[in-house]
């Protein structure tokens, strides 16, 4: 018997994927729906210069005062994380300032101009990438950078750079993985609303881009029929002989356990056919107790340098962070790195795309002049109930973007 979202009854399921629609959707109709990029693929020469010796002028614009408590849980999180960092920064001074940036691009547009008339030089977050590209809009005749918390590739250029885990980076990390496993003919599955439309032309982009073959592709809507509908087209594909791989978008909360477990029905499962996912598998905890989902591979940051920042957060705060605390340590390290330096122009389109990267509590990452990001992850995986490290992130540059 394969535990998932369907124990109980069928109108029980249903209320299910539709309260977790509604949530998904809201974040992502927030966070994946900008009104486009600022720069061209090259980006333009933008930020402030700083002075040596002098205290570099950060400001953090976390989603604080929503009325939300996970966005509220966040908040504190991120600005917890940034001070931490800004504590560690040996050799660089960094005066972080914190402001809540709400969830309106309103809001974050005028947090960051008051950032700004008291003397920021670099912007960190928001949240939501429609505010990171207002915010960016806003800042860019003040020639001040933006390393917004987003994942939204669309919004990356100009002034602008994400520290997200976009889905591109983990959609060529799981391909080329998938390569070197002798994975190379790839189904694509994905989800009809926004997060997996924008998922799906990343694993497509990915495939091209590695060298890999998409073998099909089916969407479905995000309810029980759609995935009843789809199932058996995804099984029959399976059983062709012409698929290696099963890429899947599943970003509600309710689809992986019950799509996974209509195709293990079926005898589609990893064992047979390798599925692999966009988002995190081990997440609920929960879901590692889910047989239909055992040795399908996903992409996770280093997991060991993220336990030693989640232990560490938990010591001094009493509280678990949230999991995307990370970035803010990243971001506010990475300044603090470029800022030990001594040059001029650290904060700059050329200091802040260094090729060596930074090395940060979510791995190695590194920004391009795109305004993307690549992070360094691993491959993992559930095994006997445990997540499992299968191919581990990257220790030095020469690994990102692999």
């Amino acid at each position: 018997m394969f535990a998932s979202a369907t124990s109980g009854t069928t109108s029980g399921l249903r209320s299910l994927f539709i309260r977790g629609a509604a949530i998904i959707s809201g974040l992502f109709l927030a966070a994946c729906e900008p009104t486009g990029g600022l720069g061209q693929a090259s980006g333009p020469e933008t930020g402030q210069m700083i002075t040596a010796g002098e205290p570099v002028r950060v400001a953090l614009l976390v989603p604080g005062g929503s009325g939300s408590a996970d966005l509220d849980w966040l908040a504190r999180s991120l600005r917890n994380a940034g001070r931490m960092a800004a504590a560690d920064a040996q050799g660089a001074a960094i005066d972080l300032r914190v402001y809540d940036s709400g969830t309106s691009p309103e809001t974050a547009v005028a947090q960051a101009n008051a950032a700004a008339d008291a003397g920021a030089q670099i912007i960190l977050g928001p949240l939501f990438a429609e505010s990171a590209n207002a915010v960016g809009r806003a800042m860019l005749p003040r020639n001040i950078n933006v390393l917004s918390f987003s994942n939204n590739t669309q919004v990356a250029g100009g002034n602008v750079f994400i520290l997200g885990n976009s889905f591109e980076n983990i959609a060529d990390r799981l391909v080329s993985h998938g390569l070197s496993q002798g994975k190379r003919n790839v189904l694509l599955v994905a989800e009809d609303d926004v997060a997996g439309q924008l998922g799906a032309r990343a694993i497509e982009r990915a495939v091209a881009r590695k060298g890999a073959r998409l073998a099909g592709r089916v969407d479905h809507p995000v309810s029980v029929t759609g995935i009843d509908s789809a199932a058996p087209r995804i099984v029959s594909a399976a059983r062709s002989g012409q698929v290696d791989a099963i890429f899947m978008t599943a970003n509600n909360q309710a689809v992986l356990p019950y799509l996974t477990e209509s195709l293990a029905r079926a005898g589609v499962t990893s064992q047979a056919t390798q599925l692999m996912g966009l988002t995190r598998w081990d997440q609920p905890a929960d879901r590692l107790g889910m047989p239909q989902l055992a040795e399908g591979w996903f992409a996770i940051p280093d997991p060991t340098l993220m336990a030693q920042f989640e232990a560490r957060y938990r010591q001094s705060h009493g509280e678990a962070p949230h999991p995307l605390a990370f970035l803010a340590y990243d971001g506010t390290a990475a300044v603090a790195s470029l800022a030990r330096s001594g040059r001029r122009n650290a904060l700059t389109t050329t200091g802040l795309t260094q090729r060596s990267g930074f090395s940060g509590v979510g791995g190695l990452f590194r920004l391009n002049r795109d305004g993307t990001s690549e992070r360094g992850l691993a491959v993992a995986t559930i095994r006997n109930g445990q997540l499992v490290v299968i191919d581990p992130a990257p220790r030095n540059a020469r690994g990102l973007g692999s």
